[in-house]
C-alpha cells in the first residue's frame, strides 16, 4: 500500500513543447532542487525503456534513484516507474497533458509512493510531505517549461 500525491497546473506553452520538455527527463534539477545530477540511457530521444539514473537529497540524506519510462504517448501522457529500492520511492508516476481551456497546456503530475523496510514507517511523513508541496513543485515545473 502506498500514499499519493497529484498537482495540477496550466503552463502557457503549447502542448508540444510542454510534451517534448518533460519527455527529456533531464529538465528535471531546473524544477526539483532535490534533484542534484541526473543521466539518461540510452542517449537520444525518450522512449519506452529509457533509464534516468540520478543522484538525490532528501531529508539531508543523498540517495541514488533509477526511474524507467514505462509509457510515451506524445503529447499528452509520460508515465515512470522507480527501479531504486529506497526507504521511499515513486513506485509509479506520470504526467497528464492536455490544452488547456484559456490556451498553453494544463498538466497534472502524479506519483505513488512507497515505503520499504524502515520507510514503510517514514511514508506517512514523506507522502504528507509531498503533498503539501505538491501545488508548490506543479509551479515550479510551469516556471522552468516558460523559462525555457
Amino acid at each position: 500500500m502506498g500514499t499519493q500525491f497529484e498537482a495540477t497546473v496550466d503552463i502557457d506553452r503549447p502542448i508540444d513543447e510542454v510534451f517534448g520538455f518533460l519527455a527529456a527527463g533531464t529538465n528535471d534539477p531546473r524544477f526539483s532542487p532535490r534533484v542534484q545530477r541526473i543521466e539518461k540511457e540510452p542517449e537520444g530521444p525518450t522512449a519506452v525503456g529509457t533509464v534516468f539514473r540520478s543522484t538525490v537529497k532528501d531529508a539531508g540524506m543523498t540517495t541514488a534513484r533509477e526511474f524507467e519510462i514505462t509509457e510515451l504517448v506524445a503529447p499528452s501522457r509520460i508515465r515512470w516507474r522507480e527501479r531504486s529500492r529506497n526507504l521511499v520511492t515513486a513506485a509509479e508516476g506520470g504526467y497528464d497533458l492536455e490544452p488547456a481551456p484559456g490556451g498553453g497546456t494544463r498538466v497534472r503530475i502524479h506519483n505513488r509512493l512507497e515505503g520499504h523496510g524502515i520507510g514503510k514507517l517514514l511514508l506517512p511523513l514523506a507522502g504528507g510531505a509531498a503533498r503539501k508541496d505538491a501545488p508548490a513543485f506543479g509551479q515550479r515545473i510551469k516556471a522552468a517549461v516558460e523559462a525555457s
